[in-house]
């Protein structure tokens, strides 16, 4: 019988590679050492506009009541180093977080993650010196996959016969990678919608509409990006409405219009008026004549018959209201009278005649 020593090669091999895998396994430790709290779930990235989130579930226990917290890490597409979300790095610190989200661009919108990389992202819960398994949530490229709102700061011009439309873009974006293009639906109210063709200024005119007419309009963005030739349609905004004005020739001929409009009313309610008054002359006079009323002498005497009539009257009349007259009766001789009655048929002249025959 040979000594160990002296076993072949092929049977040593085996040997060596059972006894390996046998202290492999005696060293590793049950899964449910490694892991002792359940993982996060349902893991969503929220990107709307310029802003950068991560939320989910949170984890519960029922035989502990100490808070869990959540730990973020994130790596590029081009690397396979993983890197806590903290303040050093990404001014947002989710190394130690007791709520359920974590935002990126908390601080201020123009941080956060590249809009232009492929993002990944990890979350695990800690309890003490006990964690939870790392758990992925999908990968995403801002640009790619952020939800575009409508443009804000909507505000509109009347003209005469247009609409001046100005506005912000939903979130600034670098000339050199992606731009916005800008729709305008508009309509007259309870007529047919109409929509702009796209364009890139933050304010457009709606002309050729009809003056002092009720028009409302929508503005949509749609991010394009140059370099791949991709679009991201938006939101359409609120619905808003607004009168359209008319010249100042159009004003004068309307401010002539109902200034003859009026007077012409005017005139023919006079007319009207008139025309009734004259048919029924006597039904008006009947309505505005005052009724005949008793003499206050009459009507005291009628309320006391026993009095006679003509102390009544006497007694209240005044002495202003009587007339006298004063007559005087003078009487002349016979031959006074014969020559005063010559005299009155003489005439008025006054003037003497000279008498002949008498020095």
């Amino acid at each position: 019988m040979r000594p160990p020593s002296l076993l072949p090669l092929r049977l040593l091999l085996p040997l060596r590679l059972l006894l390996l895998l046998s202290s492999c396994c005696a060293a590793a430790p049950p899964a449910d050492t490694l892991f002792q709290l359940p993982a996060p779930r349902n893991l969503k990235v929220h990107l709307y506009n310029a802003q950068q989130a991560l939320s989910w579930e949170p984890v519960s226990l029922n035989n502990d009541t100490r808070p869990v917290v959540y730990q973020v890490q994130y790596k590029y597409s081009t690397s396979s180093t993983w890197y806590d979300v903290n303040t050093k790095d990404s001014r947002v610190d989710c190394t130690n977080l007791t709520g359920t989200e974590c935002n990126f661009t908390a601080n201020s919108l123009s941080e956060g993650f590249p809009r232009h990389f492929n993002i990944s992202l990890r979350l695990r819960a800690k309890l003490g010196n006990l964690v939870s398994a790392w758990v992925k949530a999908p990968w995403f490229e801002h640009y790619r996959n952020a939800t575009i709102g409508p443009p804000e700061d909507i505000w509109v011009t009347p003209e005469e016969g247009s609409l001046i439309i100005s506005f912000s873009s939903p979130f600034d974006v670098p000339a050199s990678v992606a731009f916005f293009w800008y729709y305008v639906y508009y309509w007259e109210k309870a007529g047919i919608k109409q929509v702009t063709r796209p364009f890139r200024s933050n304010f457009i005119t709606l002309n050729d509409l009809k003056p002092l007419r009720v028009y409302c309009f929508q503005v949509k963005a749609e991010l394009f990006l140059a370099k791949e030739n991709i679009s991201r349609p938006g939101h359409l905004s609120n619905i808003s409405c607004s009168e359209t004005t008319v010249d100042a020739s159009t004003k004068l001929q309307q401010v002539i219009l109902i200034s003859m409009g009026t007077f012409l009313m005017l005139l023919v309610v006079v007319g009207a008026c008139l025309i009734l008054v004259l048919k029924y002359r006597g039904l008006v006079k009947y309505w505005f004549h005052s009724p005949p009323s008793i003499p206050s002498q009459i009507e005291e005497y009628l309320k006391d018959p026993a009095q006679s009539i003509l102390d009544a009257l006497d007694r209240d009349s005044s002495s202003k209201d009587d007339a006298w007259d004063s007559v005087s009766v003078v009487s002349f001789p016979e031959n006074e009278q014969d020559i005063l009655q010559s005299t009155l048929n003489q005439g008025p002249d006054p003037s003497p005649q000279p008498v002949e025959g008498r020095p």
